[in-house]
């Protein structure tokens, strides 16, 4: 058996805040993390790893928790059994009233998660959730139905964030998200990293490179036993996808980047998805054996949003040498950028994409996806660049979308990304050639959590010549703060003053809004 350390082996006056954390995180949220009865039938708590919702419908929602009582350890520290776990819903805090309740398997084979679709309950509610076990309480968590179909929504509150390496900070930002009162968090991917690099402000439960599931189990486990991460999936419902640092950093597809065999990174990607759909609210985690994750939902009348795949059925990436995966900057004449027949995100996504963009006649069509739509030209001396791995190496897919777009007069385009460790706000236009050509949508890229590794300098050095960028900043971590109504979406960058700090303050760094009819991005 793999030793592993525990991500909570600090210096003393980290241990006092995280004890700390783990009482204020319970306040002022309805009792969410904060426990009811002490657990019993168990050597330790076996909801260690806290609970969460995602994936909410109009009548429902995914709720979700493991059973871990020693959660670093293969198997949690569980016994090889299944084991009975009883739910509750409650429209009040204090579960006086049962509006759902409920008993589901927790499975060996499933790493002792349980996942329970909710169904059954009013449109456009909150509600409080919580688990038991042997005599053993969970946290409680809240989550909000959406509204009902094709009815008026007035206002949508939500967060959209991205890239949270462990090792680069503390979840200061989770507490802030939680503290927020949003209706869910649109978290875009690279919720764990499966390496380590960079300056270590804390360290992973293992040192080793993740091969198997229950090296992946453990990453998972490590990152959800931090206080203000659980605090934050406890406050409401999440929508996530994944990326790519949840399997292998910058891997295409089948293909990984450093020349790992076929063969093997199949059984490692295989792994990583798993242990992703075990840890996650989502409802994919209900089909056996199912990785899709593209999806749609609906918020009444006001918006759509598509949650798009753009690792799993991607091509390579263009112009990569053959001694390795790929080049991660490529010169814009690369002609395989423009292949016709590459998809990022597959022929069959992309048409379910192209297709249902905009067919449900909602007031807003948004894009939930993993990192940069409009293109970015890097100029050196000897010639110009762009990076492969985002829409710049697939220039016929996005370009696909935008005719899309512009052909079907699709109104209110607003796309949100993530990936690239910084806050773009871009015009996306059908002609980037032409300085003229109007902007028929918006998009908007958070920075991230913790990650921290953009040269600011010389992103900023290369604006001029991509003017569709309406604004950059890469130099502090932080998250989208989204406002969304009928006539406007406002929108603001929220900025940490130092991730490496469990402590750290939140601020309003820049303000931006697109209004209704009018494409592009409003300072």
């Amino acid at each position: 058996m793999r030793e592993r350390s525990s991500p909570l082996s600090v210096d003393p006056a980290r241990r006092r805040w995280l004890r700390g954390a783990l009482a204020v995180a319970g306040l002022g949220m309805s009792g969410a993390i904060a426990r009811v009865a002490a657990p019993t039938g168990f050597g330790d708590d076996p909801f260690s790893l806290g609970v969460a919702s995602g994936d909410p419908s109009e009548d429902g929602f995914v709720i979700w928790s493991r059973l871990a009582p020693r959660p670093l350890q293969i198997g949690g520290g569980m016994d090889p059994i299944d084991r009975v776990v009883h739910w509750e819903v409650s429209d009040d805090h204090q579960f006086r009233r049962i509006v759902k309740n409920g008993t589901t398997l927790a499975r060996t084979r499933r790493a002792h998660a349980v996942h329970v679709d909710v169904r059954g309950l009013a449109a456009g509610r909150v509600y409080h959730y919580r688990f038991h076990c042997a005599g053993a309480v969970s946290a409680t968590g809240r989550a909000k139905t959406l509204p009902a179909a094709l009815l008026p929504a007035d206002r949508l509150r939500f967060v959209v964030a991205s890239c949270q390496h462990y090792e680069h900070g503390w979840f200061a930002a989770h507490r802030h998200i939680a503290a927020s009162d949003v209706d869910f968090v649109l978290h875009l991917g690279d919720y764990i990293y499966e390496g380590s690099y960079g300056e270590r402000v804390r360290r992973f439960e293992s040192t080793a490179a993740l091969q198997n599931l229950d090296d992946y189990r453990a990453r998972h486990a490590c990152y959800k036993l931090d206080p203000d991460l659980q605090a934050a999936h406890a406050a409401c419902a999440w929508l996530p996808i994944w990326d790519d640092h949840e399997v292998g950093n910058d891997y295409a597809g089948d293909l990984a980047m450093d020349g790992e065999s076929l063969s093997q990174f199949a059984l490692r990607r295989a792994a990583a998805y798993r242990a992703w759909l075990e840890h996650m609210p989502v409802r994919a985690a209900l089909r056996e054996d199912d990785t899709r994750i593209f999806r749609r939902l609906r918020f009444g009348a006001l918006a759509e949003l598509h949650l798009l795949d753009d690792r799993q059925y991607r091509a390579p990436q263009p112009c990569a040498p053959r001694d390795r995966g790929y080049a991660p900057m490529i010169d814009v004449s690369c002609v395989e950028r423009d292949d016709a027949q590459r998809s990022l995100l597959g022929t069959a996504q992309e048409g379910w994409l192209l297709d249902g963009l905009g067919a449900g006649g909602a007031r807003w069509n948004l894009l939930g996806q993993q990192t940069l739509i409009a293109p970015l030209v890097s100029h050196t001396d000897e010639r110009e660049e762009v990076w492969s791995d985002a829409w710049d190496g697939y220039t016929a897919t996005r370009q696909r979308l935008l005719d899309r777009i512009a052909e079907a007069r699709i109104p209110n385009v607003v796309s949100f990304g993530g990936d690239v460790h910084a806050f773009y706000a871009n015009d996306l236009k059908r002609n980037f050639d032409d300085t003229h050509s109007a902007a028929i949508a918006s998009e908007f890229v958070t920075g991230s959590l913790t990650t921290d590794d953009v040269d600011h300098d010389a992103v900023l050095r290369d604006l001029p010549r991509n003017p569709h960028v309406r604004a950059f900043e890469s130099r502090w971590r932080g998250w989208l703060d989204c406002d969304l109504g009928p006539e406007r979406l406002d929108l603001r960058w929220q900025m940490l003053s130092d991730a490496r700090d469990p402590l750290a303050t939140t601020r309003t760094f820049r303000q931006f809004s697109v209004v209704h009819g009018q494409p592009g991005v409003q300072a």
